[in-house]
Order: structure tokens, then C-alpha cells, then sequence
């Protein structure tokens, strides 16, 4: 008898084993699950690279070097990050045409999945911003009115105080921002492309970036009203009111000279 009570499980023992067979298969997943996740993410990553560096040698490596180090037809792209080339290859500018003081905005030649091969191939030659999530540049959250501060003081000077663009020097010139992706908005005020000048955000921070893109789409939307009427551009009162003066004033004087004229013709007559 006391043979069979010392073989006796105490009551807690299966508790014990149950709890210690459930923590060894959490521990097995932990240690498994994840390492099979990072490992396919890790060779997706590496298939895109593959992809990108073959359409990178095709289509840019004549300007910007074999290995991105630059030439004398185009800069280094080392460390110019995954949201330079969304922008520059998604708006057409890249490939360029031709060398200039300014490169124009063209059709894309490349699908999305392409560009972000193309992305991952650059990123892969030092670090630089990434492409910005959605939420980043959508209107949810923005202050326009904050976002129209910001825009006349930091970008009207080149891009006029409504986004419609104006001529820089020696044959540069700001682009229109009317109808442009707010993704690309984004970008390029991340990456700061041709004669823009970069906004980190230790300069405009995240949500100072999505108060312009919201202001932009506030003046440039398809229901924006324009209470003006002609608006010449955007150009501002200083030179719709010049406008008004050079060519109104004009008018007025020169149905004043017809009038004189026909009253003169009249009495000689």
C-alpha cells in the first residue's frame, strides 16, 4: 500500500504537464513561425532587387553608371532612396529624353510593380527615404489652412501661392502642381528633385507635409470655385489688378481717340 500511495500523482500534475506542452509549442512557434516569415519576406526582397538591377541596366545605367555611381550625364544614386525613384521613374521624368536644365514630366513607361523593383535595386545601394505609406498624404487629420501658410511661405516663391508654377533662371522652371498625385506631392518634397530644395522632416514634418498636399487639393480640386472669375493663372491681385489697368485703361483709351476722331471727321464734314 505504500508502494501504490508513492506512485500516486499529486492532483496538480496534469495541470503542470498540460501548461509546460503548451508552452513548448508556443516556443517552437515563436522560434519557427517568425523565421519562415522573415525568411520569405527576405527572399521576395532579393527576387526585387534581381528584377530591378535588370531594368536598371537597361534603362538607366548609360547616364546614371553601372553600379549607380554616377556619370558625367547623370548624378550618383547612392543614397538617394526608394521615394526618389517612385517619383522620378512614376512621373515620366526618368529615363530622361535628353539632358537639361529642366527635365519634363512625360508618360510613364514603367507599371508600378516595375518601379518598385527599380526602388528596391536603388535602395539596395545605400539607405534614403522610402516611399511614403497612404496615410501619410491623405487629407485625414490636415489643416488646410495651417498647410496654405506653410505653402506660401515655403514654396510660392517658385511655384506661385496657388501651385499653377512659374519660370525659374537659365531655362528652369517649377512645375504645375494642378492634378499631380499627392504621393508624388510628398515625394518631392521628401527628396527635393532637379532645382527643388529638399524638406526633411526635421524642416516640414510629417504632418506639415500633409497640411500643403490637403491646402493644394483644397485651391486645385475638380469643386474648387474660383470667386475671381478669369484667373489668369493664379497669379495673384498684384498682377490681375496690372492686368485690369494696362488693358482696361488701354481700352478706355482708345475708344476715347475713336470717338475723337469720328466727332472731329464729323464737324469738318
Amino acid at each position: 500500500m505504500k508502494k501504490l500511495s508513492a506512485r500516486r500523482r499529486h492532483p496538480l500534475a496534469a495541470i503542470v504537464v498540460l501548461l509546460l506542452a503548451l508552452a513548448c509549442t508556443g516556443g517552437l512557434y515563436a522560434v519557427f513561425a517568425p523565421a519562415d516569415k522573415a525568411q520569405a519576406d527576405e527572399t521576395a526582397q532579393s527576387l526585387a532587387i534581381d528584377e530591378g538591377k535588370k531594368l536598371y541596366a537597361v534603362g538607366c545605367a548609360s547616364c546614371h553608371g553601372t553600379g549607380g555611381e554616377g556619370t558625367t550625364d547623370g548624378p550618383s544614386l547612392v543614397g538617394v532612396g526608394a521615394a526618389a525613384v517612385d517619383f522620378q521613374v512614376g512621373t515620366g521624368r526618368m529615363p530622361a529624353q535628353q539632358p537639361g536644365a529642366q527635365v519634363p514630366k512625360k508618360k510613364n513607361i514603367y507599371s508600378q510593380a516595375e518601379i518598385d523593383q527599380l526602388a528596391a535595386y536603388i535602395s539596395s545601394l545605400g539607405a534614403g527615404p522610402s516611399i511614403p505609406a497612404e496615410e501619410k498624404y491623405s487629407d485625414d487629420g490636415a489643416d488646410i489652412a495651417e498647410g496654405g501658410e506653410l505653402f506660401r511661405t515655403n514654396c510660392a516663391q517658385c511655384h506661385n501661392f496657388t501651385g499653377k508654377g512659374g519660370a525659374l533662371t537659365n531655362g528652369k522652371s517649377a512645375p504645375s502642381l494642378e492634378g499631380v498625385d499627392p504621393k508624388h506631392i510628398y515625394e518631392a518634397m521628401l527628396t527635393g528633385p532637379q532645382n527643388m530644395p529638399s524638406f526633411p522632416d526635421t524642416t516640414l514634418t510629417e504632418q506639415n507635409k500633409k497640411d500643403i498636399i490637403a491646402y493644394l487639393n483644397a485651391v486645385n480640386g475638380d469643386e474648387t470655385v474660383d470667386p475671381g472669375g478669369l484667373s489668369l493663372g493664379g497669379l495673384g491681385p498684384v498682377s490681375e489688378g496690372l492686368f485690369g489697368w494696362i488693358f482696361g485703361l488701354g481700352t478706355l483709351i482708345a475708344v476715347a481717340v475713336w470717338v475723337a476722331a469720328r466727332t472731329a471727321k464729323a464737324k469738318k464734314s
